[in-house]
C-alpha cells in the first residue's frame, strides 16, 4: 500500500459464502465474468497514466525513460490528490462519464472488485504476465473471479519504525513486540525527554483508518469478517485491540493530533523528531534516511514488524495495482506500458528510488538489495501474513462503516462495545445486499 490511496485500496479472496450473495448486487450490469475479450486490447499511440501524487518524483523518471524508447507512444502523467478516497471518486466520476481521458490507472488493490464487476477496467491476458514471479498475496488482489484484470505494480505491509537511538538512551535494548512493551519503552524515553510523544498512525476518517482499526483487531486476535466471510467483529478479541487505541487517546501515549493523521502528516511528525514509535508504510524509510537535512531521525530510527496483544502483530496488506481503462483508446500501448512498469528491472529501479515494497519476489532476497534496504526481509514477511481489507463490491460502504466506528470509538462519543455492536449490524445489512 505505499499509501493508502490504501492500502487498498482482492475479489477473489471473497470468501465463498459471501460471494453469491455479492454477485447479485455487484454483476446486475453483466459483471465483471463478461469483460471484452482480452484479445481485442489493439492500439498504439498516446496514452496517460493516472495516479496519486508523485511525492517521489520516481515515476516522471519512468515515463520519461518510456517516453524515450517509444517517442510515438508517449505517456502523460495526470497526477491526483494524495488521499485514497479523492482518487477513487475522480476515477469513479471518470469512468462513469465513459471518457478516454484515463488510460491506465493506478488504484488501490480494494478496488479492483469494484472496478471489474462495473466493465470500467479491461480484462488482461494472463499468458502475457509473468504472474509466477510476484509474491502471491499482491497477485490475488489483481484478480477478479479468478481473473487478471491489474497488475501489481506495488505492495505494502505496515512497519513499526523506531526511534534507535532514543531506546538505548534509556536502557531498552529490543524492539517492543507487544503493546505493552511499546508503552513500556515510551515511558522509559519520556522519563528522560518528557516533551516526545509515543506512538502513532493514520487515524484520519479516511482509508488509511479502515486500515489502522483493522489492524488493531487482528493483532489482537480479532477479525473483521470470519472465515465464511460473514461479519465477526463484536468480539472480545476485537474489542481488546479497540480498546488498544482508545485508551492510547485517553492515556496520551498516542498524541490527540493523530485523529487528524494520515500516511504525511505521521511521516512528517515522526520525521521531525517528534516520536518514539511511528506505523507506517515502506514508503517513509528513503524519507527518513534523507541526508540531505529534511529528517532529523537520518541514521536514528530502525524498523520491526508491528506489536500485537501477546506478540507481533498483523498488517493490513496494502498496494496498487494497474489497469487498463475500458473506455481509453491505445490499449495495447497501455498494455506494454504495464509491463514496462511493472517489470522485474523497474521494480528494482522503484524500490532504490522511492523504497516502496517491490511486487517481485526475488527482489525480497537479493543479498545486494538486503544490504542497502535492512528492511526488507521484515517487509516480506509483513506482506506474506498480512490480512486483506473485507473484499466485497460495495467496498466503500464497508469502509466508510469501519470508519463511522471507528471514529466513535476513539473520541470517546462511543464506547468500544457500543461501536463495535453497531459496525456488526452495519456490516450484516450491507453483505446481506
Amino acid at each position: 500500500m505505499r499509501r493508502v490511496r490504501g492500502i487498498s485500496k482482492a475479489a477473489t479472496l471473497i470468501a465463498p459464502a459471501l460471494a453469491a450473495a455479492l454477485i447479485l448486487s455487484a454483476c446486475g450490469g453483466g459483471g465483471g465474468g463478461t469483460s471484452q475479450n482480452s484479445d481485442a486490447l489493439t492500439g498504439t499511440g498516446p496514452i496517460t497514466l493516472v495516479q496519486g501524487k508523485d511525492t517521489s518524483g520516481n515515476r516522471h523518471n519512468q515515463i520519461d525513460a518510456w517516453n524515450k524508447m517509444h517517442p510515438d507512444q508517449k505517456v502523460t502523467l495526470i497526477e491526483l490528490p494524495e488521499d485514497a478516497d479523492t482518487q477513487r471518486q475522480q476515477m469513479v466520476q471518470n469512468f462513469t462519464a465513459k471518457t478516454a481521458t484515463f488510460s491506465v490507472v493506478d488504484v488501490d488493490v480494494v478496488w479492483v472488485a469494484e472496478f471489474a464487476a462495473n466493465q470500467w477496467i479491461e480484462q488482461l491476458p494472463e499468458a502475457q504476465i509473468p504472474t509466477s514471479s510476484y509474491l502471491a498475496p499482491t497477485l490475488e488482489t489483481a484478480k477478479y473471479f479468478n481473473k487478471l484484470y491489474a497488475v501489481p505494480r506495488a505492495s505494502d505491509g505496515a512497519l513499526l519504525y523506531y526511534r534507535k537511538d532514543l531506546l538505548t538512551a534509556a536502557g531498552v535494548t529490543n524492539a517492543p513486540t507487544t503493546w505493552a512493551d511499546m508503552t513500556a519503552a515510551c515511558k522509559k524515553v519520556q522519563a528522560k525527554q518528557p516533551s516526545i510523544g509515543c506512538f502513532t498512525g493514520q487515524f484520519s476518517k479516511y482509508e488509511g483508518l479502515t486500515c489502522n482499526f483493522s489492524e488493531a483487531i487482528n493483532s489482537a486476535g480479532g477479525t473483521i469478517l470470519n472465515d465464511q466471510g460473514k461479519p465477526d467483529v463484536n468480539t472480545p478479541q476485537a474489542k481488546a485491540g479497540v480498546d488498544f487505541l482508545v485508551n492510547g487517546f485517553k492515556d496520551g501515549y498516542i498524541p490527540k493530533a493523530s485523529l487528524t493523521y494520515k500516511e504525511e502528516e505521521s511521516r512528517r511528525a515522526f520525521q521531525d523528531g517528534n516520536l518514539v514509535f511511528e506505523r507506517n508504510w515502506p514508503y517513509t524509510y528513503a524519507k527518513f534516511g534523507a541526508t540531505d537535512g529534511s529528517s532529523k531521525v537520518n541514521g536514528k530510527f530502525a524498523i520491526a514488524p508491528l506489536p500485537g496483544l501477546n506478540g507481533p502483530g498483523v498488517s493490513t496488506l496494502g498496494g496498487h495495482d494497474l489497469a487498463i481503462s475500458k473506455f481509453t483508446k491505445n490499449k495495447l500501448t497501455a498494455l506494454n506500458f504495464i509491463k514496462f512498469l511493472t517489470g522485474q528491472a523497474e521494480e528494482n529501479n522503484n524500490l532504490q528510488a522511492t523504497s516502496e515494497a517491490p511486487t517481485w519476489a526475488s527482489l525480497y532476497d537479493d543479498p545486494a538489495l538486503v544490504a542497502k534496504y535492512p528492511y526488507l526481509p521484515v517487509l516480506k514477511q509483513s506482506i506474506l501474513k498480512a490480512k486483506k481489507r473485507p473484499a466485497a463490491v460495495q467496498y466503500q460502504d464497508v469502509s466508510a462503516a469501519i470508519q463511522n466506528a471507528a471514529t466513535d470509538a476513539l473520541t470517546g462519543a462511543k464506547t468500544s462495545d457500543q461501536a463495535l455492536a453497531e459496525l456488526q449490524t452495519k456490516l450484516t445489512q450491507l453483505l446481506a445486499k
